[in-house]
């Protein structure tokens, strides 16, 4: 009995380690039968992640697909909350094979093979989040994180990205991301893809920054020039 015990218990750490070994940001450039440069970027949290597929020289938007995901020996099983190429699959649940090691992950079946950008450090924002207020006019608007409609960020330690989207209609509304740094209290973001203005890809937006009570508050100017007072929750 003990020694079955001391299997099972072996195996789950084995599990929770692989799994572990996901968190971070992966890419994927390669050139495509048109000819263009793509970029394949990957980030994965503690339970949420996102695939990103955009123009590695102009930083065109092409695609993006994510939601929640869970790993079970070598297969990784997500179930979709956001896909702007096909909303249709918006719910559905799908598995693979994957190969991982600490610099490379394959996935089989395809000639996809993505290099580690990093493991989910230095960024002290990791993680998802999801925007839960807004403060106007020195008062806070409080948004109910358990509707359908979201607007998630995911972060890794070097890469961010937003995801505005509707998990009822199926409806996805709009994205971007790039690289991010966190120093001495200001979140700064380099923008290399924005699904709705082309022209703000090369962009760098700086914010005051601060954690309270598990919260992320956010101070700054959006892309548009607006001043912006956030509030963002962590994801369970």
């Amino acid at each position: 009995m003990k020694k079955i015990v001391f299997c099972l218990l072996c195996s789950f750490i084995s599990i929770e380690t692989n799994a572990q070994s996901l968190i971070g940001a992966w890419e994927r450039v390669y050139t495509s039968e048109d000819g263009e440069n793509l970029r394949n970027v990957l980030v994965f949290s503690e339970k949420h992640q996102v695939f990103t597929t955009y123009n590695a020289d102009s930083g065109e938007f092409i695609s993006t697909v994510g939601g929640s995901w869970k790993l079970d020996d070598n297969t990784i099983t997500e179930e979709v909350e956001f896909n702007s190429a096909n909303p249709e699959k918006v719910g559905s649940k799908s598995s693979f094979q994957v190969v991982i090691n600490d610099s490379i992950i394959e996935f089989e079946g395809s000639n996809v093979k993505m290099k580690r950008i990093d493991n989910g450090t230095p960024g002290q924002l990791q993680g998802a989040w999801l925007m839960s207020g807004r403060i106007k006019d020195r008062k806070m608007e409080i948004r109910n994180t358990e509707t359908p409609r979201k607007t998630m960020k995911i972060l890794s330690g070097t890469r961010f990205q937003w995801i505005a989207y509707n998990t009822e209609t199926k409806k996805f509304m709009a994205t971007g991301g790039g690289t991010y740094t966190t120093k001495d209290g200001v979140y700064t973001e380099n923008i290399e893809f924005f699904s709705r203005d082309n022209s703000k890809v090369g962009l760098q937006l700086k914010f005051d920054y601060n954690l309270k009570d598990g919260n992320w508050c956010h101070l700054g100017f959006s892309t548009k020039g607006d001043p912006i007072n956030e509030v963002w929750s962590k994801r369970k």
